[in-house]
């Protein structure tokens, strides 16, 4: 466990940091794990199916795409951060398949930041996700607000 001084708060989350996503490939059998657990659709079960879908191969499920991305940005920085979870998710878009044998990555930025006032030990960091495939194209984009321990909650902040 990181003590809480080593950990990102609020100060550290200004508008414009940004933090690297993946690469994490796209398993074909965790494809197939996760639609028959959530999602069991063609398109993402079946492979010969899925070449005949409008996805053209066999797919990773839109919330298992959302699921490589929460991975992804718990690898990158939540699990090094002051989070106190988030309130919700402002927007989530699949741009583009994400087919088993890709490799995404991608980044997650700070858009802007505000001190709750009802809660002067914390902060609403909102953010913006995007995910790319090997080809660079984008796959997902997402926003959402974070909810940030502050590390002085009497300090000045912006």
């Amino acid at each position: 466990m990181t003590a809480d001084a080593d950990l990102i708060h609020f100060e550290d989350l200004e508008p414009g940091t940004t933090f690297s996503l993946g690469p994490m490939p796209v398993d074909k059998a965790e494809v197939i794990a996760f639609a028959s657990q959530y999602d069991a659709q063609p398109m993402h079960l079946d492979e010969d199916a899925a070449r005949h879908s409008l996805l053209g191969g066999l797919a990773a499920s839109g919330w298992h795409t959302c699921a490589m991305l929460m991975r992804m940005m718990a690898d990158a920085y939540i699990r090094r951060m002051a989070g106190e979870g988030a309130p919700g998710v402002d927007f989530v878009k699949w741009r583009r398949p994400v087919l088993a044998g890709d490799v995404l990555s991608g980044s997650s930025r700070v858009l802007t930041r505000r001190r709750l006032r009802s809660r002067p030990e914390i902060g609403i960091v909102n953010m913006r996700h995007q995910l790319v495939n090997q080809r660079g194209e984008v796959v997902l984009e997402s926003e959402n607000p974070v909810m940030v321990r502050i590390r002085a909650p009497d300090g000045d902040l912006a």
